[in-house]
């Protein structure tokens, strides 16, 4: 069975193209159900991101492979700005990357 580790481990995995840096580490991911279905609920680094569209489907391929998952069906990706993103949800590694330490 899946579990939300295994949903975390494989959005480690999908990197903001426009800072090379997981969408994980940024704090993107506000949460993770599985529950049967996965349930993923994540926002942007700002409402305006010209990226917005892409985001989904690069965590759906992500996902792909997952056992007795389809990704197609079985997933909900919530897309939120409640509350608004902020540098202090990024991890120390990402943080440091990013000249915010």
């Amino acid at each position: 069975m899946v579990t939300s580790k295994d949903i975390y481990n494989r959005l480690e995995q999908v990197i903001d193209p426009e800072l090379n840096i997981s969408i994980v580490k940024l704090g993107l991911i506000y949460e993770v159900k599985v529950e049967p279905k996965i349930y993923i609920k994540m926002t942007l680094t700002t409402p305006g991101c010209p990226l917005a569209g892409v985001f989904d489907q690069m965590v759906r391929d992500a996902l792909y492979g997952l056992p007795d998952i389809n990704v197609d069906q079985d997933v909900t990706i919530e897309l939120t700005f409640d509350p608004p993103w902020v540098p202090d949800m990024m991890d120390a590694e990402a943080k440091a990357e990013l000249g915010f330490d």
